[in-house]
């Protein structure tokens, strides 16, 4: 019996050794004998053969790194009955068997077929077989053993629970917890530094500090105030492999936020406050607000307000507002401009809440000054009796005194009084009062029968404040000024006297006989301007008299230019259409290279020149005839005969005009022909002087012309 014998590769040399430590003592010893046992049994002539069962083999594991996307033999299995000729077959099964490892039936080789994930999978249990390929008999019992993942660093730690977010209270003391961050990483923790992870602050420092191994932030700045800032925001990294090179990292970031405490007083920001209340305001009337600021928040920013001096507790109140902290000054008592103007007084603030860790008892309290002046109301007079009896016989005359009555103004001013009788009161008008002293009198007879008792009301009103305006001289003009402005300021007798301005606008103009003043037309107008209505018409006539002198002008250049153009028509050219050109050569007297030219005018009977108008229509006839012309031969040709005669036509117009141009000017048709053997039609060639004209000029009447066109010099002889 044999046994079974495996191989494997050199990272695999560590599991070599584990398997052959873990094989029981004796094992191989075992089966190396049993051949000779069985030998011995029979020699013996044993009746009963005892087999001896041949143990089976369990390996550890094999080993085979993660991620490796080569397939790679990582190990070997064989049996001791394999001699090498092939006859024991190999066969794997289990876990992975076929589509992630394979087995080579001949050598036993276990190869990977795609790379593996330990953190989706650790190892694989595989069970192997040797069986006689020709007789399909084991030749070793089903063996199993296991194939483990090897780990890599292939994973990034994770922080977990995130976003972070904590408190602390503000001047908490170095070393205060704050939060523990937490990360995991997928890889092996047992093996090697993959997993192993450090913590560090990336952003944060100096105030917080963080423990390398466990994650937990502390503080590392005392008397962090949250008044000076409230948050932070700390950035913490996390390596693995202990934090060196070639490791994986992430971050997360701890929102810090600090909780407030009572470390602050309440302070005034002004040290007086100064209100003003009408005498007249009703009981409970809000006097004025008054605000001690406390930079804690919350319960710690609470605060009580409270009134201290002579009286004015008594005569005001003061309250704070739940949800502004304000302290409310409120009216308790009525209020007398004439008995008392001004009141002065200390308001002090004390948190509700102190804590003597931070500041000491005097730091929570602040105090100011508030002064309330009281204003000085227009009050309605009063009588100095409320009720007046008089007794009067009834046949008293109209005109007797039936009594007097007196009110007063109890304000400081001391208003005049003017008395009045309700006319309600008095429907039969039987008395009247004096407006000035309020003395009544009987207006007309009394009846005791009718009757015996009258009830009337007298009212008393103070006179109304009024001021005059009255100029100070009596000549006011426009030349000098147009406008006053003129302030006006009303103040009252009240300690201290409030006063009011206003501005009057007084404006200087020509009044009518009758006070007014013209607010339109062209006298307004000139009103407005500052300047008289004589001085405004002379300015019109003026700019009247400039525009037509303008026009006038302007026509006249237009007159000589139309006739100037006139003149430059009578010298211009009879216009051809586009399709016709024409070439004008002049000849000066000297010629080229000092040979002079000298041409003989015909004898031209002088005729009376034509209108401008005649010659203008003609012209324009004769225009209208070439275009047409030129339409036709575009349409004819020049072989036809209405074209031929249209150039002789024009040939003899050009011969009998002794208006044309110079004899010497070159004419050109709308078409000719491209290669015409009949040469140039133009008019320099229709008219030739005569022998018998007389020579005017002895000289040459050959001369050489400068070539043109691309003619040859024997072609420009004339």
């Amino acid at each position: 019996m044999y046994g079974w014998t495996v191989k494997m590769g050199m990272p695999s040399v560590l599991a070599v050794a584990m398997v052959f430590f873990m094989i029981p003592g004796g094992v191989l010893s075992d089966m190396r004998g049993t051949q000779g046992l069985e030998a011995q049994q029979l020699a013996q002539g044993s009746t009963h053969l005892h087999r001896r069962l041949k143990r089976g083999w369990i390996w550890k594991q094999l080993f085979v790194p993660e991620e490796d996307p080569t397939p790679r033999v990582i190990g070997q299995l064989k049996s001791d009955s394999d001699q090498g000729e092939s006859s024991i077959k190999y066969i794997l099964s289990g876990e992975g068997a076929g589509d992630v490892f394979e087995i080579n039936e001949y050598t036993g080789e276990i190869r990977t077929l795609k790379k593996l994930d330990r953190e989706e999978k650790a190892f694989y249990v595989l069970q192997a077989q040797a069986i006689n390929r020709w007789s399909n008999e084991p030749e070793e019992p089903q063996s199993e053993f296991i194939i483990t993942v090897q780990d890599i660093n292939d994973n990034v730690p994770q922080f977990q629970n995130e976003p972070y977010v904590s408190s602390i209270p503000e001047m908490c003391p170095i070393g205060t917890t704050v939060a523990q961050v937490t990360a995991t990483d997928a890889d092996d923790p047992m093996f090697g530094n993959n997993a192993k992870l450090i913590y560090s602050i990336l952003q944060g420092e100096p105030y917080f500090s963080v423990e390398p191994k466990t994650g937990i932030i502390v503080t590392s700045w005392q008397n962090m105030d949250r008044e000076a800032r409230e948050q932070y925001q700390v950035v913490v990294q996390v390596k693995d492999m202990l934090g060196l090179s070639g490791g994986y990292s992430s971050s997360t970031t701890v929102t810090v936020s600090l909780t407030d405490v009572n470390d602050n007083g309440p302070t005034f920001q002004q040290h007086l406050y100064t209100f003003a209340v009408p005498e007249n305001a009703a009981i409970g009337t809000t006097v004025g607000r008054i605000m001690a600021e406390d930079g804690d928040t919350g319960i710690n920013a609470k605060m009580t307000y409270s009134l201290e001096g002579e009286l004015e507790e008594s005569t005001f109140i003061i309250k704070t507002d739940p949800v502004t902290q304000e302290g409310v000054i409120l009216l308790a008592k009525p209020l007398d401009f004439e008995v008392k103007r001004r009141f002065d007084m200390t308001a002090e603030a004390v948190n509700d809440h102190v804590d003597t860790r931070f500041l000491s008892l005097d730091d929570f309290t602040d105090r100011t000054t508030v002064k309330v002046i009281v204003k000085d109301e227009d009050e309605p007079p009063v009588f100095l009796s409320p009720v007046y009896e008089w007794k009067l016989p009834e046949n008293a005359a109209v005109g007797t005194v039936v009594g007097s009555v007196s009110a007063r103004d109890t304000d400081t001013v001391n208003n005049p009084i003017r008395y009045s009788v309700d006319k309600r009161s008095d429907t039969t008008k039987a008395f009247k009062i004096d407006p000035n002293n309020g003395t009544i009198t009987v207006a007309k007879s009394l009846d005791r029968e009718t009757a015996a008792w009258h009830n009337v009301t007298v009212e008393a009103k103070e006179t109304n404040n009024t001021a005059g305006i009255v100029a100070r001289r009596s000549t006011f003009t426009r030349k000098d000024r147009t406008q006053y402005l003129l302030p006006v300021v009303v103040a009252d007798s009240g300690s201290p006297a409030l006063s009011g301005t206003s501005t009057l606008t007084i404006s200087v103009c020509s009044c009518q006989p009758a006070g007014h003043c013209p607010t339109g037309g062209v006298e307004a107008l000139a009103l407005s301007m500052g300047v008289s209505l004589q001085t405004l018409l002379g300015i019109l006539f003026c700019l009247v008299t400039l525009t037509v002198l303008s026009v006038v002008m302007v026509m006249v250049r237009r007159h000589r230019r139309k006739q100037q153009e006139g003149r430059e028509v009578e010298v211009k050219e009879l216009e051809l259409p586009e399709t016709v050109s024409q070439k004008v050569f002049y000849y000066g007297e000297s010629g080229v290279g000092g040979v002079e030219l000298d041409f003989c005018q015909p004898t031209v009977p002088m005729r009376p020149r034509p209108r401008r108008r005649e010659r203008r229509m003609r012209r324009e006839d004769v225009r209208a005839s070439i275009r047409m012309s030129l339409r036709e031969s575009h349409l004819i040709g020049p072989e036809d005969e209405v074209f031929r005669q249209f150039i002789l036509d024009r040939l003899a117009e050009a011969d009998q005009d002794p208006y044309a141009p110079p004899f010497d000017y070159l004419q050109t048709y709308a078409y000719e022909g491209s290669g015409s053997p009949t040469g140039s039609l133009s008019s320099l060639d229709s008219s030739t002087l005569e022998s018998d004209q007389s020579v005017c000029n002895p000289r040459p009447s050959l001369a050489r012309l400068t070539p043109w066109y691309g003619a040859r010099e024997e072609d420009t002889l004339f």
